[in-house]
């Protein structure tokens, strides 16, 4: 059982669900990244998502591809946001899981990255632009790691495919509730509750939605019908809108920030 998979146990067994932030690694610098994510474990987020920079964005809206932009541009390296990770990981009660292009992981070495991930003490990883058909050394890799190989469906995926793509998922499923790029929304589409209710019959793994999710009464539509919300833009954001100002109030706002959607989503 991988650390995701105990925190999602503990969750299920206390009636709550999950609430899992974005950052980008590296925007502005590592430095905050760490102190972002330690405060958001603080409070009381579940599992924290860690964004490794790439220059071809892969369904990221503006928010995120000028953060990438911004940690690119300070030339980040692979090697030290895992060393930065490892400093966090060790000390957090949220998990952390990487989101990164299959390409980055190619480069890196697919054996390399996950050894490394584990080593400093990662729960998994996203991997957005690796198709569950060509999945299979990864997911093996990774299982012999104990590390979670989370799986995304999208409005578009067929019924078929969805079920044989929740077959391979480990930790959870990440569910796109929208056709088209991350970013924060007014309005949730209104066919998303049936969709999560039908996935959630067909699958134990935990199914958590992600892209628009930005105010509490989007977590508490989502409550009811989804194992956890994944929020990524309007945290990134507030990341951009502080730079230049002191760094202990953003990080303030954003752990104020969480702490509201956390409220609305576990009231």
């Amino acid at each position: 059982m991988s650390a995701v998979d105990r925190m999602f146990q503990g969750l299920r067994q206390a009636g709550q669900k999950a609430f899992i932030p974005f950052v980008t690694a590296g925007d502005p610098d590592l430095d905050f990244t760490a102190a972002v994510l330690r405060e958001l474990a603080a409070r009381g987020s579940s599992l924290c998502e860690v964004g490794i920079p790439y220059s071809d964005p892969i369904a990221d809206g503006p928010v995120i591809q000028d953060s990438y932009t911004r940690a690119l541009g300070r030339k980040i390296k692979v090697a030290d946001i895992l060393a930065t990770l490892r400093t966090v990981a060790g000390n957090s009660a949220a998990p952390l899981l990487t989101m990164v292009s299959y390409a980055i992981i190619h480069r890196y070495g697919i054996d390399r990255y996950v050894h490394e991930s584990k080593a400093a003490g990662l729960a998994g990883l996203i991997v957005p632009d690796l198709l569950a058909e060509e999945s299979d050394e990864l997911v093996r890799i990774c299982q012999h790691a104990d590390l979670s190989l989370v799986q995304l469906i999208t409005p578009t995926t067929s019924a078929e495919r969805a079920l044989r793509i929740a077959r391979t998922a480990t930790g959870f499923i990440y569910y796109v509730s929208v056709t088209g790029i991350t970013g924060e929304r007014r309005e949730l589409p209104q066919e998303l509750i049936d969709r999560l209710g039908w996935l959630r019959a067909q699958t134990d793994v935990p199914v958590c939605v992600g892209f628009g999710i930005s105010q509490p009464e989007h977590v508490r539509q989502l409550a009811p019908v989804a194992d956890g919300v994944i929020v990524g833009s309007a945290i990134v954001r507030r990341i951009a809108e502080g730079l230049g100002r002191p760094r202990s109030e953003v990080l303030r706002e954003i752990g104020d920030y969480a702490a509201t959607l956390i409220a609305a989503l576990n009231g």
